[in-house]
């Protein structure tokens, strides 16, 4: 079979397979703060692409259209084939077989960037389920799962109303619902399954395409430790946040001060750091992390 790369990015690679069908070939490359880091973790890829799959699996039981077709090899993974199309005036309510050119953000926790803007006043915490004046705190669960929109292929993500979000996608009123019931039932289940092996989860994002007939479709990754975050229960029960995904990652770089530093060159304009990689001792850890946290994730043994 004939394949020609039609996408390389940080950590996978998509390829045309000629026959309304796509690969993705996911590398053991990792990515932060939109660095490439130049470690190679062992079997990163491999976890990703399976976990992937499990949760495909799962919401087509659940009677979910997903674009999965199978696995074609360790970290491979084939699946439908959809128009990108980057010009939003082209998207309306009649558009088929397109992504939908944005990712939907679910929190369940107060964790990241949300903490973030909760104490900056950017979000008020009424926004997020909490009754007026309540001060919110890290790791503190909320009252409901709050709901975020973001554009998916410019060259930074914009945070995006409801109605912007229909506009530039070429959404219905009902469409956009859609997406957004379907988002809260795959993190019921998966919130549900996750937690009976240990784990709690944060957040996630999710992708969406329709296909021929408009249906809609879940694409791309999800449920991973680089799409989203989770945390040890037993760990929580305790008053502790023990990082279960990418995040270890990320706070190694922000305790060495490298976070500081590429944060100040982007406000300047300045040339920003190289990222260095990851120490020797490091990369074990986090190549067991991904492997073991595939493991709590699936209930399935990496060998």
């Amino acid at each position: 079979m004939q394949k020609k790369l039609l996408k390389k990015g940080k950590v996978k690679e998509v390829y045309d397979l000629g026959i309304d069908k796509l690969e993705f070939m996911f590398t053991d490359q990792i990515s932060v703060f939109d660095k490439v880091i130049p470690t190679q973790v062992p079997h990163k890829g491999e976890t990703l692409c399976k976990t992937s799959a499990h949760w495909f699996e799962v919401a087509e039981s659940m009677g979910i259209l997903t674009h999965f077709e199978k696995l074609s090899g360790p970290n491979l993974m084939q699946v439908k084939k959809v128009d990108v199309i980057k010009d939003y005036s082209k998207l309306t309510p009649e558009t088929k077989n397109y992504l939908i050119p944005l990712e939907f953000i679910c929190r369940h926790y107060v964790a990241g960037s949300l903490l973030d803007r909760l104490k900056s006043g950017e979000i008020k915490p009424e926004e997020v389920g909490f009754p007026a004046g309540h001060i919110p705190e890290y790791g503190e669960k909320l009252p409901e799962p709050f709901f975020e929109t973001t554009t998916k292929l410019e060259e930074f993500d914009r945070k995006l109303s409801i109605e912007q979000a229909m506009d530039i996608a070429g959404l219905t009123k009902e469409e956009f619902q859609e997406v957004k019931n379907t988002v809260l039932r795959i993190d019921e289940r998966l919130g549900s399954d996750v937690l009976k092996r240990g784990l709690i989860h944060v957040d996630g994002k999710k992708e969406f395409a329709f296909d021929n007939e408009r249906n809609l479709m879940l694409i791309d990754t999800f449920g991973t430790a680089d799409e989203d975050r989770f945390w040890d229960s037993s760990s929580y029960d305790e008053g502790k946040f023990v990082e279960m995904s990418k995040e270890f990652v990320r706070q190694h770089y922000r305790s060495i001060s490298y976070l500081d530093v590429l944060e100040k060159a982007r406000k300047k304009g300045e040339t920003e750091p190289d990222i260095p990689a990851l120490p020797d001792d490091v990369t074990p850890k986090v190549s067991e992390l991904y492997i073991k946290l595939f493991e709590r994730l699936t209930g399935d043994k990496f060998r």
